[in-house]
């Protein structure tokens, strides 16, 4: 072993991204007590350093400055240093990325703190090169002047940290308040956040903003959910508006499919575009960013029927399958940016390879039509897109180019690959678990709907400590199951988050509304009751990012904000208003009342922070529609029945609960609910498509 090659006690974490660290010559601890206690001893502050496995600039920063003997001389010396995976710690993550904002306005991965040894953070920044460039620090400059400081200077600093905790404490309460008229309120509220994303939204390329440019799936979320409540509760009026929220939508998603961000060889989205066109990627793929992506290509077919949006979803779900699913069926995390340590490496050709893998015509064909060229579009190398395709996409061109694709894709296999982040997450389960229901139910497909029930069997056996009681057995706090928040190489570890919950309660409800199993909205209704138990405010309303009984941090955070993933508490509200319409346990929509009232001023100062809060203010508050399939057997549908749910499930309804409901002494039929009052009973198809329509 040579002088460089170390161990720290990364070594016997399960984390792919604390194992990459584990052979760097800083002393690493991961997060827990024998670290801040040894802070406490040899009275050091802590450097806490906060990332993930795909993260490109993690791996920089590593390269940098962890891998480098000087750096790591510095570190070991003056602090004790802690490495946290976001993906597993998310808790860690949330409080101090407020921390990071707060401070600087601005927050990102790697995020770098420096903090006293009971966990105050007094210095807080994303990625710091080694040396200073780039108009920035160098980690060598800040780690030399926080050590000063630490024994010049502690006084000032210690009070640094104890107003910074103070002002995070203070960012967590929610106003509570009653606002009259909350209909009219939603609509106006949902109106300002429409303009707000139709100014910024590009209208040459699509998506909002110039560059680095994100796909925002929460933003179509929304927009879509804008156009049903403009032709639904105000009845058609303002007609170019209402229509320019779906444009918005289709531009977005129809350059996306076009561009670099993604991969026409191999299927599925990178998580962003570092330009306004959608050409060159950010080259890591994320579960939450495809399973969100897949949602709103289904969305957006069901609105339009427009069939090659269906099939983007249907590519996306092969990816998945193919790629980014366990034996067992549950869904992995990631895959890296990086292999062979260059950035996109493996999802790059020049037009000689493309050549050599399908002969001069094909090859030429191929190439001229997915801008691969001598020159390359990207660094000298190309990135396959249809951003200036100038063919007639007809099936003959379809089916040459899946030809071509197969064959380039049964090539680039044999590369070495990125990095495959096997870790299992609970909540990034949830998500692509409604993406598969939702595609199975939407596309009448039965293998994503046998993709999801997989998944779920993983969790209930794998990552649910124990069973939950009967329908009939009161839960008792004595005897709470609980979610355990990560799974890989046979060990769960970390109590859920209220994410965990949030977002697999999400992909029950989608499960049920595939299915119509009852098994899966029942254990929907019991894991949130235990999240309600475990996450709830009582004081302010909405819900704690961390459980009641989870480990005490200097904050315990609570999550509004909708970004690349939408907050616990929007979603939580939007389940909650689902669960209570499906169950008819009324205190759910209580609840789901109380998260939004909870989040009212901010929402109403500025909706597009939470804009799917706004959805959920939307459903709530505009009365939503309630429909109900009743039959005499559940277990055995006839029909008509099928016949009927098709119809709902070929509708884009998003304000919508569908139930099942057994009774015995009626034929089969559908009752539409809409502001708390029922329609007649619905016997006949033709007239229930009309009815929804």
């Amino acid at each position: 072993m040579d002088e460089h090659n170390h161990t720290n006690k990364l070594i016997n974490e399960k984390s792919p991204y604390l194992l990459q660290h584990a052979l760097n010559p800083v002393n690493w601890f991961p997060w827990a007590d024998e670290a801040f206690e040894k802070a406490k001893a040899e009275d050091k502050p802590i450097f806490l350093s906060i990332g993930y496995s795909t993260c490109h600039w993690c791996h920089v920063m590593e390269r940098e400055s962890f891998e480098d003997e000087e750096i790591a001389a510095l570190l070991n010396r003056d602090f004790i240093a802690i490495k946290v995976d976001r993906e597993e710690r998310p808790d860690v993550d949330h409080v101090y990325m407020e921390a990071c904002q707060a401070m600087t306005g601005s927050g990102g991965w790697p995020l770098t703190i420096i903090a006293t040894p009971d966990k105050k953070p007094f210095f807080t920044a994303t990625y710091i090169p080694k040396e200073n460039r780039y108009g920035m620090a160098g980690l060598r400059s800040i780690l030399g002047e926080a050590a000063r400081l630490w024994g010049q200077e502690r006084e000032a600093l210690e009070k640094t940290a104890d107003e910074m905790t103070v002002a995070l404490s203070s960012m967590q309460h929610g106003n509570n308040a009653a606002a009259p008229d909350h209909a009219a309120k939603a609509v106006n509220i949902a109106q300002r956040a429409f303009e707000t994303l139709e100014n910024a939204f590009d209208e040459k390329y699509g998506g909002f903003g110039t560059q680095p440019k994100f796909s925002a799936p929460v933003n179509l979320h929304f927009l879509l959910r804008y156009n049903a409540l403009r032709y639904s509760v105000l009845k058609h009026e303002d007609l170019n508006c209402f229509g320019h929220a779906v444009d918005m939508v289709r531009k977005t998603l129809d350059a996306m499919s076009k561009g670099g961000i993604y991969d026409h060889i191999g299927l599925g989205f990178s998580r962003y575009s570092t330009d306004r066109r959608w050409l060159v990627p950010h080259f890591e793929k994320m579960l939450y960013d495809n399973a969100q992506l897949c949602i709103a290509y289904l969305e957006v077919y069901q609105v339009t029927g427009i069939r090659s949006y269906a099939k983007t979803a249907e590519e996306i779900l092969e990816y998945v399958l193919r790629d980014m699913t366990s034996p067992e069926g549950a869904f992995y995390s990631a895959e890296d940016a990086d292999s062979e340590g260059v950035e996109g490496k493996f999802y790059l050709w020049s037009r000689q390879e493309i050549i050599d893998a399908l002969g001069a015509e094909k090859g030429s064909r191929f190439a001229d039509m997915y801008d691969i060229t001598e020159r390359g579009n990207f660094e000298g190398s190309n990135i396959p897109n249809l951003i200036n395709c100038s063919f007639n996409i007809d099936n003959n061109v379809r089916e040459f180019a899946e030809e071509c694709r197969k064959a380039l894709f049964a090539i680039r296999e044999k590369r070495a690959h990125p990095l495959k982040d096997d870790k299992i997450l609970t909540a990034w389960n949830g998500l692509m678990i409604a993406a598969m229901a939702s595609a199975g139910r939407i596309l009448h497909e039965g293998k994503y709907i046998d993709a999801a029930r997989k998944a779920v069997s993983f969790i209930k056996t794998h990552l649910l400590i124990s069973e939950p009681a009967s329908e009939s057995t009161p839960v008792s706090d004595n005897r709470l199951p609980k979610l355990m928040a990560r799974y890989r190489d046979g060990e769960a570890a970390y109590p859920g988050y209220c994410d965990d919950y949030v977002f697999l309660v999400w992909g029950l409800i989608e499960l049920y509304e595939a299915t119509f199993d009852n098994e899966y909205i029942q254990l929907a209704k019991f894991l949130a009751e235990i999240m309600l138990r475990l996450f709830w405010d009582e004081q302010n309303g909405g819900l704690y990012f961390t459980s009641i009984d989870g480990e005490e941090l200097i904050n315990r955070p609570k999550q509004y904000y909708d970004g690349a993933i939408p907050s616990a508490n929007s979603v939580a509200a939007l389940n909650l208003i689902r669960l209570s319409r499906i169950t008819g346990v009324n205190e759910f929509e209580d609840k789901a009342a109380t998260i939004i009232e909870s989040a009212r001023d901010e929402t109403d100062r500025n909706p597009t922070s939470r804009i799917m809060m706004l959805s959920a203010m939307m459903y709530r508050e505009t009365g939503g529609m309630d429909i109900s399939v009743n039959v005499f057997d559940a277990g055995k549908l006839d029909e008509k029945a099928k016949g009927m749910i098709e119809a709902i499930n070929n509708r884009f309804l998003p304000f919508a609960a569908v139930k099942i409901v057994e009774s015995a002494d009626q034929a089969t039929n559908v009752t539409i609910c809409e502001q708390f009052t029922c329609k007649p009973p619905i016997t006949d198809i033709d007239q229930l498509k009309e009815a929804l329509d």
